[in-house]
């Protein structure tokens, strides 16, 4: 068996939000000198196979309804932006993971999609829907809650460069999520993320990080990691510590940009073939083959039970009262 052995790139940014539809092509042109940059730049060491954005790469949810999003910042998917991505990675021989589009669906009429795609050499591999969108905020739709939604919640792409998952940004402090992905076959767990302050990569307050290294050893996976590093000029309220990362399945750091706003680009290797010799020897620190799902009754009741935003147009005051009525079934302990 050949080894499977190359190098990942995480991408990160600092660029104006745009406001306008109209305004992404010229987002795409940079991204696209970035991942001539990493696979070109570090050519004369591991190839580089795997290049990953962050979330709002492409448009961030300036907007306060899912109506002014439509109007104004939505795209489908595939779109004349991915076809672009497609034509970059066929060139180069890559898989790229996008930064998000916010996504219209003719199917879903009135929801907005955070999404991520995995383009590889061959084209449109999966489309990443975030799951657990960041209440109350961002005002998309999270495809569980879409009665009759019937399409993989969390994909995973079989590829020449090892198994392919990912979820974005607030899915991680999720572990079900991530658990989910790694369950589906994913070797590689890729996070697009925007983490703001002070939630980022620098203590006392380095969940970006901790998180990172905690779901890479627990579910005995490689983390790519890529978050906004945007300066609160250019995405206000917030502002964006970057800190983009690879982790190793132990753990381990590997790489890691200065925290900070600005665009960076840090590469680590991936070696797929020891990661499965890993998985497949590997009796302690197991953690998927010691799993006792029946020890935790927790998952099996409902606290945002799907179908009750289907036609609905999200705001951040629907969204807090859905929140409170779920706040509202936790279990209270005794006074």
């Amino acid at each position: 068996m050949t080894p499977i052995r190359y190098q990942a790139a995480a991408c990160q940014i600092d660029l104006p939000n745009p406001v306008g539809r109209g305004e992404i092509g010229a987002r795409v042109t940079k991204l696209i000198d970035m991942i001539r940059m990493a696979v070109e730049g570090y050519s004369p060491f591991l190839p580089v196979k795997l290049v990953v954005f962050p979330e709002f790469a492409h448009a961030a949810p300036v907007y306060e309804t899912s109506v002014e999003l439509r109007r104004h910042l939505t795209v489908p998917v595939p779109n004349e932006h991915t076809e672009r991505y497609a034509a970059v990675a066929a060139e180069l021989g890559v898989h790229i993971q996008t930064g998000t589009f916010l996504e219209e669906d003719p199917r879903w009429p009135r929801a907005v999609f955070n999404t991520t795609c995995l383009i590889g050499p061959g084209g449109l591999l999966t489309r990443y829907r975030k799951v657990n969108p960041w209440i109350p905020w961002e005002v998309h739709a999270s495809p569980h809650d879409l009665e009759g939604y019937d399409e993989e919640l969390f994909p995973v792409a079989r590829t020449p460069i090892g198994n392919l998952g990912v979820a974005i940004c607030y899915d991680w402090l999720f572990p079900e999520a991530m658990r989910q992905v790694t369950a589906n076959g994913a070797e590689v767990l890729i996070r697009v993320s925007a983490y703001m302050d002070p939630w980022g990569a620098t203590p006392p307050m380095d969940w970006w990080t901790v998180v990172n290294r905690c779901r890479a050893l627990e579910n005995t996976a490689y983390v790519v990691a890529a978050n906004q590093a945007a300066s609160l000029a250019h995405y206000p309220p917030f502002s964006w510590p970057g800190g983009s990362m690879i982790v190793d399945y132990d753990g381990r750091v590997l790489a890691q940009a200065d925290p900070g706003p600005g665009a960076k680009i840090v590469v680590a290797p991936i070696d797929v073939t020891a990661l499965r010799h890993e998985r497949k020897t590997r009796v302690g620190h197991h953690m998927l083959a010691h799993l006792r799902t029946e020890a935790y009754p927790c998952y099996r009741r409902s606290f945002l039970p799907p179908g009750r935003w289907t036609d609905a147009d999200l705001d951040p005051g629907r969204i807090r009262r859905a929140i409170g009525e779920s706040k509202d079934g936790l279990a209270q302990p005794d006074p």
